[in-house]
């Protein structure tokens, strides 16, 4: 009876072992989960730069959803500087150094590859270069020559490597960075498959994510040229490809088993045009070594203020590798 005892002790350690080895395990795969949130188009003049400079938040009905990803991504729509002229177009975007305190409180990085990026000149360009530098938020998408806006932004989270990379595809094209003079990373298909496999192999990536600036305004739906693209540089070894401009979400697919949102739409914006810009998305993925794992994206409704608002009513796009079913999902909770 003894060694009965015995033995049934012994399996209950054993048991008890292996139930801590499988929780070990688990938390070190959670940890090595890492979740990157990207959003859309962000605008930091207008009424948005008002209120920052009121000491109001426009990230604000959103600053819990930021805070609980690892990184956090959006596109900076405007040049952030206090020189030059606008350019002779029917839209201009300028914001305060100021603002960039706000900024900075919510986002670890911004593409600066898009049609505003340029709007007064190259010096106010270099000057938000060096405006980022100084608050320590990070950029990608644009830089002080050629070399500089192609390469990428390595961040390291968890062990894990995540370079990103961003390309403007407005035309007429413009505001090009040279080989000696600052601007933003093009589309060049050729450049862009060169950069996505330069990030592996020189700069050692573990995944690669291009957020890319393309597409026609108001577009609920991708065009050729998009679906083109995003399945060229899939094909080089990108892992998810974010876009914007539009201004509108567009559609969402998965090619070889890899995400592509097409257009996120609107953020942080005033003055739009109809109620389709007034929402856009924010999406979070989670991201492991084979890739991405899970994905989901919230609903953001944009006031006459520029400012975002959750609707936990919604039920928007998600995605989870385990059933590999693009479905709906609550926009309830954080």
């Amino acid at each position: 009876m003894m060694k009965l005892k015995r033995a049934n002790q012994g399996v209950k350690h054993l048991l008890s072992a292996l139930a801590l080895s499988v929780m070990a395990t688990s938390t070190a795969l959670a940890q090595d989960s890492v979740s990157i949130l990207f959003a859309g188009d962000v605008v930091l003049d207008g009424k948005p730069g008002k209120m920052i400079a009121e000491g109001k938040d426009p990230f604000f009905a959103f600053a819990s959803l930021f805070k609980n990803a690892d990184i956090r991504v959006v596109n900076l729509e405007c040049v952030v500087a206090t020189i030059g002229d606008a350019a002779d177009k029917n839209f201009t975007f300028r914001a305060h150094p100021h603002t960039l305190t706000t900024l900075k409180q919510h986002v670890d990085a911004v593409s600066i590859a898009n049609n505003h990026s340029g709007d007064f000149g190259r010096a106010a360009f270099q000057e938000m270069l060096g405006l980022l530098d100084q608050q320590q938020i990070k950029r990608f998408g644009g830089g002080n020559n050629l070399r500089e806006a192609h390469t990428p932004l390595i961040i390291e989270k968890k062990g894990l490597r995540i370079a990103l990379l961003g390309y403007n595809e407005y035309m007429p094209r413009s505001f090009e960075a040279e080989a000696q003079a600052a601007g933003v990373a093009w589309s060049e298909d050729e450049q862009v498959v060169l950069d996505i496999r330069q990030a592996r192999q020189q700069y050692h990536a573990d995944l690669v994510i291009p957020f890319m600036h393309w597409g026609w305004e108001n577009d609920k739906l991708a065009v050729n040229r998009q679906r083109q693209l995003a399945r060229l540089m899939i094909d080089a070894g990108a892992d998810a490809i974010i876009g914007g401009h539009p201004h509108v979400i567009q559609d969402v697919e998965h090619y070889k088993g890899k995400p592509i949102i097409y257009s996120l739409g609107n953020f942080i914006m005033d003055e739009l045009d109809n109620e389709p810009q007034t929402r856009g998305w924010v999406i979070r993925l989670q991201l492991d070594k084979k890739g991405v794992s899970a994905w989901n994206t919230r609903l953001a409704k944009i006031d006459k203020d520029g400012m975002p608002h959750p609707v936990p009513e919604a039920s928007t796009a998600c995605w989870d590798r385990k059933d590999g079913q693009l479905k709906q999902c609550s926009n309830a909770g954080d």
